[in-house]
């Protein structure tokens, strides 16, 4: 006798049809969907909440708002837009009204003959200019920036139009990069965006430390929190640096900027230290030397063998030269083989001279004194020179030493009694150098 086997759920045992054949493929019956609720239910019980256990009520409340409606214009009125355009190159006027959808004989003119909208006239490419037009494309008010830095805005009036200048509001941002030298300083701080000016202002902390010619390798990293100044926006500048490092060679370089209840600032190591020597390492920014202190150097020009007692820095006519410490002028003017030369007494028993200069600071006279990084005067080739360069003597007790390998004397510290105050300021920027150094060629910006 044949065995049956029990139907799979998702049939009904075989059924009579009208037609006499079977049903195989029917409804469940009401037994069938009995069972097929018990194993749901034993199902939800095996994936489900355990016994005994505690739900907790996650607490609730009830937040009522009132919001305003929107304003809804009547049939009379004329809505305006609002609209950036950003100078483009060879733009005209009408053609940057144009974009902004203005379509107004009266401005136009208002534009071409009014001596109050030039500085629009002025605006080098990529300026953003802020239009408001009405359905009509008649202008309503334009506002931009000048190169001056203030805001005009031009708006029209019941008599044709009228303009205000005024002082925007500016915003400070910290900002935060980082990097790495691959071909240059330069090359390395274009990559991770920062600007000339920030990227100058970094080699001059560590002037007293590390010679930006002669010690920067492929490798060396840095990382840096300056100011970025914004207008409405827009890129207005950098300020200072606020804290700074610099990797040279493997030796990690930190300065700190810092300044005291009585307004004495400067920059300092974690411990204090002033990152300043009391000389830079270098009269110029960024230069090549040329001829370094020798005992024996044939002079060009004698055709002879000479001591050459100093540093020649190479550099194209009219570059900038600083002192490298603070003093008082000796000596300012023509002097034999320096051509055009200046001599600095600084503290103790120090002196330093610049030479053949190309010109001389028009204030810089004997007795005039200079601080640190003053601009003195500019790279020529007056006196014994066969090409453009500033010959830099560093002198001790009137006796010339070697600049690049003598001991520096240091500025100032922090006072002791200073120490915590100075601690907890720069706490804060030891945090962002920290974020800074871990985001490889960093971009971050933060607000504040």
């Amino acid at each position: 006798m044949p065995v049956s086997k029990p139907p799979i759920l998702a049939q009904s045992p075989s059924a009579p049809r009208r037609d006499g054949g079977l049903r195989t493929h029917s409804l469940p019956t009401f037994g069938q969907w009995l069972l097929l609720a018990g194993l749901s239910l034993s199902a939800v019980a095996a994936f489900g909440i355990a016994p005994d256990t505690t739900i907790e009520t996650v607490p609730t409340r009830l937040i009522e708002r009132s919001l305003p409606l929107p304003a809804i214009r009547s049939e009379g009125d004329n809505a305006v837009y609002w609209r950036e355009e950003r100078i483009q190159r060879g733009d005209t006027i009408g053609s940057l009204l144009a974009r902004a959808g203005v379509d107004d004989a009266e401005a136009m003119q208002f534009f071409r003959v009014d001596p109050r909208a030039r500085p629009l006239y002025q605006l080098k490419p990529g300026k953003p200019v802020h239009v408001a037009v009405d359905e009509d494309g008649d202008l309503i008010a334009l506002r931009f920036l000048t190169n001056g830095g203030e805001r005009l805005t031009i708006e029209r009036a019941d008599d044709g139009f009228r303009a205000e200048r005024s002082v925007p509001q500016e915003e400070v941002r910290t900002t935060l990069r980082s990097g790495e030298i691959r071909t240059s300083l330069f090359g390395a701080a274009d990559a991770a965006g920062i600007p000339d000016s920030v990227i100058v202002a970094l080699a001059d902390v560590f002037a007293g430390d590390i010679d930006f010619y002669q010690d920067v390798q492929r490798g060396d990293r840095f990382s840096v929190v300056y100011e970025a100044r914004f207008i409405e926006g827009e890129p207005a500048g950098t300020g200072r640096i606020l804290a700074a490092e610099f990797v040279n060679r493997g030796i990690a370089h930190r300065a700190f900027f810092w300044r005291d209840e009585n307004g004495n600032s400067g920059y300092f190591t974690d411990n204090g230290r002033s990152a300043r020597s009391a000389f830079l390492r270098s009269p110029m920014e960024f230069s090549r030397i040329t001829s370094g202190f020798t005992m024996a150097r044939f002079h060009p020009i004698l055709q002879e063998w000479r001591e050459h007692k100093g540093i020649d820095y190479s550099a194209p006519t009219g570059t900038p030269v600083r002192t490298t410490a603070d003093g008082v002028v000796t000596f300012s003017g023509w002097q034999n083989g320096y051509g055009n030369v200046i001599f600095v007494r600084h503290q103790g028993t120090y002196s330093t001279v610049y030479g053949h200069l190309s010109r001389i600071a028009p204030e810089l006279k004997v007795g005039a004194k200079v601080a640190q990084g003053d601009t003195i005067g500019y790279v020529g080739m007056t006196g014994w020179a066969t090409g453009p360069h500033l010959h830099y003597e560093f002198r001790i007790g009137d006796q010339p030493h070697d600049p690049t390998s003598s001991a520096l004397p240091v500025a100032d510290p922090v006072a002791t009694d200073r120490m915590a105050t100075f601690k907890a300021a720069i706490e804060p920027l030891s945090d962002s150098l920290a974020l800074a150094r871990s985001l490889p060629s960093s971009a971050l910006a933060a607000s504040q």
